[in-house]
């Protein structure tokens, strides 16, 4: 998705990813040398990438639009600083990720929070803290933070989400209980009266509305209808109370192909949906003032990561080469998770060049005593000798922490930011002595 001239189509070709994996280098640098200073299983990520998703996105959207990392996409510390120095705003989902983007240097007013679960000492934090808006999913919730406000002596800013109905929902790459129906947000009778209890509460500012369609979405035409629809229902909440719109939140959603065979996500088709969408605001009354708010996550950091493992074994099996890796998906969880195989590509570790057998079907597969720690069936490549490293792409987002690291008592692997040809750790290796340490023994195990 770079918009450097050298990536522009030719001669029918497509453009060239923005990705870390570049000329078998990962962010410019050897994983040899990575591996060898931070040891496998490793994390990598590459804020040149993400610089370059950052401004690929903002050079088609209209002034009216403000972006808000989704933090649960890599909640890595150093990433959400990055990301805040680019200006970017924060989407969190927990008491955890608002302490996260607190201590990255994060202004307060630049963050919103979002998520159907919220317990009242999170809500407490959120109102301490100054929080843009916080998204209320339920009269319930909007009862509780109402009173939280008023303990605190506060009026909090807040958006109401909107449920999107299955039927509405844009086709996507689902994500086990994503976006289940009746989980998230309001039906259209609830929203009615939560909007006009908080239009006329002195404790809280209401500030538009949010509702979230689908992950994962590489149609930008898609995208385009989602926001109109937002924009639509959060203009007749607001004729309702009579009050006008400050903001409207279309949540992320904003996709990136996992496959060798899908196209990215049109940028300058969604870009163009988005400025007929808000052409006519500065005359519309309700609207004139309000700014629309996207939530991306997936699209600025997934590219930007790769997850780094050693072949430790190689076999055949009724014909088949398989390789066995130092890493799998309680690392990488995703591949199991929702069914869908991540690119896999073969780097060098051997003196001697790889990629120079016959390109045939591979089977990469983890080293948990589980059947779903495979990473691909038939990953087309020379097949790997033992030692070999492997990149496994796509990882910069719901990689290193939606996995289960904990299964079978491996190593957690360290995670490393690259930029201008220089890692840094950002994330040390955990050994299992580690939060073996943090365990006890019942007394009567002691002998007490």
């Amino acid at each position: 998705m770079s918009v450097a001239l050298d990536d522009r189509p030719r001669r029918g070709r497509p453009p060239a990813r923005n990705e870390i994996l570049r000329a078998g280098r990962l962010g410019g640098m050897a994983p040899t040398e990575l591996a060898e200073r931070f040891g496998t299983p490793l994390y990598v990520y590459d804020l040149g990438v993400v610089d370059g998703q950052v401004a690929a996105l903002r050079a088609v959207l209209p002034p009216v639009v403000e972006l808000a990392y989704a933090v649960k996409a890599n909640p890595a510390l150093a990433i959400v600083a990055h990301l805040g120095r680019l200006g970017l705003g924060a989407d969190v989902a927990s008491g955890g990720e608002l302490e996260t983007v607190t201590r990255s240097g994060l202004s307060a007013d630049r963050v919103v929070m979002t998520g159907p679960g919220k317990r009242d000492d999170e809500l407490r934090a959120a109102v301490a803290a100054g929080i843009r808006a916080i998204t209320v999913e339920s009269p319930g919730e909007l009862a509780r933070l109402e009173s939280i406000a008023a303990t605190a002596g506060r009026r909090q800013p807040v958006m109401l989400r909107a449920a999107v109905s299955e039927g509405d929902r844009l086709e996507r790459v689902r994500l086990v209980g994503d976006d289940g129906a009746g989980k998230f947000g309001m039906d259209a009778a609830d929203l009615g009266v939560a909007a006009c209890r908080a239009a006329a509460s002195p404790h809280l500012e209401l500030l538009g509305l949010h509702a979230f369609g689908a992950s994962n979405v590489l149609d930008a035409g898609g995208l385009v209808e989602h926001v109109a629809a937002t924009v639509a229902t959060a203009r007749r909440m607001a004729r309702t109370v009579g009050a006008p719109l400050r903001l409207v939140d279309a949540g992320g959603g904003l996709g990136i192909p996992y496959e060798g065979h899908q196209e990215s996500l049109d940028l300058v088709r969604l870009g163009a949906g988005l400025h007929e969408i808000v052409a006519g605001w500065p005359a519309d009354p309700i609207l004139r003032d309000a700014r629309l708010l996207l939530e991306p996550g997936r699209f600025l950091v997934g590219p930007a990561g790769a997850y780094l493992a050693r072949v430790v074994d190689r076999k055949t099996v009724d014909g088949s080469v398989v390789v066995i890796l130092d890493g799998g998906v309680h690392h990488v969880l995703r591949p199991a998770l929702v069914g869908q195989e991540h690119r896999i590509r073969a780097v060098a570790s051997r003196p001697e060049p790889m990629g120079t057998g016959r390109l045939q079907p591979v089977t990469v597969a983890g080293p948990l005593c589980s059947g779903l720690d495979v990473f691909s069936q038939a990953a087309v490549m020379s097949p790997p000798e033992v030692g070999d490293l492997l990149a496994i792409l796509d990882v910069g987002a719901y990689g290193f922490t939606e996995s289960m690291p904990l299964f079978l008592s491996h190593p957690i692997p360290a995670e490393v930011a690259v930029r201008g040809g220089r890692a840094e750790l950002i994330r040390p290796r955990v050994e299992p002595g580690r939060w073996l340490d943090e365990q006890v023994l019942p007394a009567w195990d002691a002998g007490v």
